[in-house]
């Protein structure tokens, strides 16, 4: 029934063909300079013969996909180098990958830009969902639902991103520079420099190491998440409430903005403490005081900015009445700094105070307690004094432009940038209790109570906005949540802080269970009191990974579903506003995949306005690393929460899940049987370490955090975390996590079932793709990630394993899967409906192999029998590990 891997080989080549010739002329020459200029610094550095060998195996690779040269004849040119000379190449064609990259990213840009004319809404934006809702909801409705959107994303301490920072600045410069070089304003001596500047951040990217030498620390981690923060967020966010504005009527910027600020940062990082003791009460605390440098330095220079731009003198208008009072009162309280604002802008009162509130931002973030400002709120009082002054005086423009984005940062950043949220693990307070009734205290249950100090510290010092959600892996009764309470009393007794506790529900059992802990919960009196002084608002955190890793893709996905159904419903039945954190990871066995489909393909009335999900590795620098693709995503996510609430989008998919349930239930149900039937297999997690290079991730230093629980090598997938578990795979170019099981589960739902019913049949199939959002999103997820499994290489990966066995069912049930899901969709080939996306993959997957091919000669060799010397060892794991950071790179993704 499957098809064949001659076939799929042939078809291959021709999809590469058809990507080649379907590549646009401005990427195409972006591609070419960059690639040619990377070649030069490789001649220059290594010699000709070092940039030949880089062509024999680019063109090698190329002709085995061709059907034009044997695979084994690329596997006997890579083996025939020197360890040293392999290492060079794989660090060129990783050079090659980052260029690549950089280019689409620009190519990217261009054409967001040049699609929006404004004759008509981009698809998928804040004008085009709004234009939706006045169609379909009345003007109270449209209101309500404006005034209850949240968009809570929330960066986590699950590090992904394989490149250095080092190198991700390299690329940035780069970046700025081919940015010099296309700038159409250019002359062509200003485009000359931009080339030799273009050439020289170059050779420095392929100067730079690739791999760290040192492992990370969470603090690290913390420096490195601001870098997104600093160049891309801050100036993104008033951007968006803009442009929501300007779509909910005329007139933005002029008139009182009927958009309010509703995006929320949250971060996990240097909070999360759940397997990683890095994370410990010094360091959240750091990681507090590090966002409120930021964006109290952001706050201070851009009301300077804005206060050096209002020269609006008072001759042409008259000033506010609360304004001019505010400034004499400045004068009693600082006469020096108020006499050096008045003689450097005389008769500019708003200039005089704003300047003065950018003085008293510095003095927040000095501490300078005589100016500082107590809290987020005491400076907007002083921004909106300068507001109604500038409206009370004529300069309404002024009023509502550049001081209100003032206003909507502080709105959304406040003094504290992200909410910092903690994280630990059910078990961990449960064992803290019982050593606190014994009497004994071990030094962990010293550092839990240290921790619940030190957020009772962050809400003195910055509010509580800035830290009070407790999420608590593995919940699995409503006494895991009353422990942190009890704790919480323990550490500080009736000076507790204020908490948010929230369950993190991971397991298929802790899924089902989850509407039966919550009512447990309203139990609580903890509970109860936070209920009341919160509006009855309450959290639910849903775990996509480990559900993934324990389900399979299909199950999993149907399994979170009805969670969120049953929550959904419970939360109506107890007059509770649910607010539902979404555990996605960035790859697509972590629940990752285009976010606004996701959105909309949720259950429905388990949106309701507010969406609040990870962002996780490399995917924070993917959606938040340029300002016009974090516009754009924050946009495209935005339209889709709005859209999954309304009423008529609730009742399609609420019709579909209900017609089409009983076929899903069939797909579900033997999807997990077959991924059970290969993970749970004896001897299965010793042939996974032996097949990928999982031991060897660990040395890449993503993070802070352990690669797996306990020591030694797994002896079940429990032993592993997601993020390895999907790194992994998609090293040996299988990404398993991501469709295993569904082929499977798409064929008995065609089969008789045991009574003699027939399935219902292909046709059947189709129609449920075609209708049922949550369907289409798993099926469109799995062919993005089969497109980029590349069969021919990744039996040379299970081959090293020594189970034929498993390797057959692997390749055999990747073959059934990639046929159904053809099938199923209509399509003739592999993302035919994505032409952007599968061009990329198919540009990148011949340079993929060529790295595949240098990581699987240093794989094989770190796998076979017999020592290996100190020196030998070490030299094959620096290419086995360039060769990983390379493949992640042209893949575009890791865990």
């Amino acid at each position: 029934m499957a098809a064949t891997a001659p076939q799929q080989a042939t078809s291959s080549a021709a999809e590469r063909h058809s990507a080649v010739s379907e590549m646009p002329d401005e990427l195409r020459a972006d591609v070419r300079l960059l690639g040619e200029l990377l070649g030069r610094v490789i001649a220059e550095d290594g010699g000709p013969d070092l940039l030949a060998d880089v062509e024999r195996l680019r063109k090698a690779v190329i002709a085995a996909r061709r059907r034009e040269k044997p695979v084994d004849e690329v596997a006997e040119m890579v083996a025939g180098w020197p360890i040293e000379r392999a290492v060079q190449i794989a660090r060129a064609f990783t050079c090659y990958f980052h260029l690549v990259n950089l280019a689409e990213e620009h190519f990217r840009i261009r054409t967001l830009r040049a699609r929006d004319t404004g004759e008509e809404p981009l698809p998928e934006s804040l004008d085009a969902a709004v234009a939706e809702l006045k169609n379909d909801l009345g003007a109270e409705e449209l209101t309500r639902l404006i005034a209850e959107l949240e968009f809570r994303p929330v960066l986590t301490a699950h590090p992904t991103e394989a490149r250095r920072r080092a190198v991700v600045t390299a690329i940035q410069r780069v970046s700025a520079q081919l940015g010099e070089y296309n700038s159409p304003e250019r002359g062509a001596h200003e485009r000359r420099e931009a080339h030799r500047r273009l050439l020289e951040e170059i050779d420095l990217l392929w100067r730079t190491a690739q791999l760290r030498h040192t492992k990370l620390d969470p603090l690290d981690e913390v420096r490195t998440a601001m870098a997104a923060f600093d160049e891309t967020l801050f100036r993104t966010v008033p951007r968006i409430y803009r442009s929501l504005d300007a779509a909910l009527a005329e007139g933005s910027g002029t008139r009182e903005p009927l958009a309010r600020a509703f995006i929320r940062y949250g971060s996990w990082i240097g909070g999360d403490r759940d397997g990683n003791p890095n994370v410990t009460s010094r360091v959240t605390r750091e990681a507090v005081l590090i966002h409120a440098e930021h964006v109290l330095t952001a706050l201070e220079n851009a009301a300077t900015r804005i206060g050096r731009t209002l020269t609006a003198s008072a001759s042409y208008g008259t000033p506010g009445a609360e304004l001019m009072d505010a400034l004499a009162g400045a004068t009693d309280d600082h006469p020096e700094l108020a006499f050096e604002l008045g003689k450097r802008s005389p008769r500019e009162p708003h200039r005089q105070w704003l300047l003065f509130v950018a003085a008293r931002i510095a003095a927040t973030r000095r501490r300078d307690l005589d100016l500082a400002y107590r809290s987020p709120d005491e400076l907007l009082r002083d921004l909106r004094v300068c507001q109604a002054s500038l409206l009370s005086s004529g300069a309404t423009r002024q009023a509502y432009g550049e001081v209100q984005h003032l206003i909507w940062q502080v709105e959304t950043f406040g003094f504290h940038l992200a909410e910092l949220e903690v994280r630990q693990h059910s078990q961990v307070h449960a064992q803290s209790l019982e050593e606190i009734a014994a009497g004994e205290r071990s030094e962990r249950t010293e550092e839990v109570l240290a921790t619940l100090r030190m957020i009772a510290w962050i809400q003195e010092r910055f509010g509580v906005r800035a830290c009070s959600r407790y999420v608590v892996s593995f919940t699995r009764t409503s006494d895991d949540i009353a422990a942190v309470y009890k704790l919480a009393e323990h550490a500080l007794g009736s000076r507790a802080p204020v908490l948010d506790v929230v369950p993190l529900f991971e397991s298929g059992e802790d899924l089902a269970n989850s509407a039966r802990v919550l009512t447990g919960m309203l139990e609580l009196p903890a509970v109860q009191r936070r209920l009341e002084a919160n509006g009855r608002r309450m959290e639910v955190m849903l775990g996509y990974s480990d559900s993934a890793k324990e389900l399979g893709p299909a199950a999993a996905t149907l399994k979170l579903y009805d969670a969120q159904a049953e929550l959904a419903a419970w939360a109506v039945a107890n007059d509770v506003r649910l607010t539902l954190f979404h555990g996605r990871g960035g790859a697509l066995g972590r629940g990752g995949g285009p976010a606004n489909r996701a959105v909309l393909a949720q259950a429905p009335g388990s949106v309701a306005g507010r969406f609040k999900v990870t962002e996780q590795g490399e995917v924070i620098f993917a959606r938040y690393g340029h300002p016009a693709i974090a516009l754009r995503h924050i946009e495209q996510v935005t339209n889709a929460v709005l859209l999954a609430s309304t009423p008529s989008v609730e009742a399609r998919t609420a019709d579909a899940a209900a017609r089409y349930r009983r076929v899903a239930d069939r797909v579900a149900a033997a999807s997990e049987q077959a991924y059970r039937s290969l993970t749970e297999a004896p001897g299965f997690p010793e042939w996974f370490g032996l097949v990928s290079p999982l031991e060897e991730i660990g040395s890449l230093r993503l993070g802070s955090r352990p690669a797996r629980r306990g020591l030694g090598a797994p002896r079940s997938l429990d032993d592993l975390r997601a993020i390895p578990w999907v790194f992994a795979w998609a090293q040996t170019r299988v990404n398993l996590p991501g469709w295993y099981g569904l082929g499977s589960g798409l064929l008995a739902a065609t089969e008789p079932v045991d009574g003699g019913a027939p399935g219902p049949g292909l046709d059947e199939l189709r129609q449920v793709y075609k209708e049922w959002p949550l369907f289409a999103s798993m099926l469109d997820n799995a062919e993005m990630s089969l497109a980029k499994t590349d069969r021919a290489i990744a039996a040379r990966y299970l081959a090293l394993g020594g189970r034929q066995d498993f390797a057959d069912q692997v390749l055999g049930e990747y073959d059934l899967t990639r046929q159904l899901v053809l099938a199923v969709t209509g399509h003739s080939r592999l993302l035919e409906n994505r032409r952007v996306l599968s061009r990329a993959v198919q540009l990148r997957d011949p340079y993929v192999d060529a790295l595949s091919h240098l990581q699987l000669r240093a794989l094989s060799a770190l796998r076979a029998e017999g020592d290996l010397a100190d020196d030998e060892h070490e030299r094959l794991e620096t290419l086995l590990l360039l060769s990983v950071n390379g493949v992640a790179a042209g893949l575009q993704n890791t865990g």
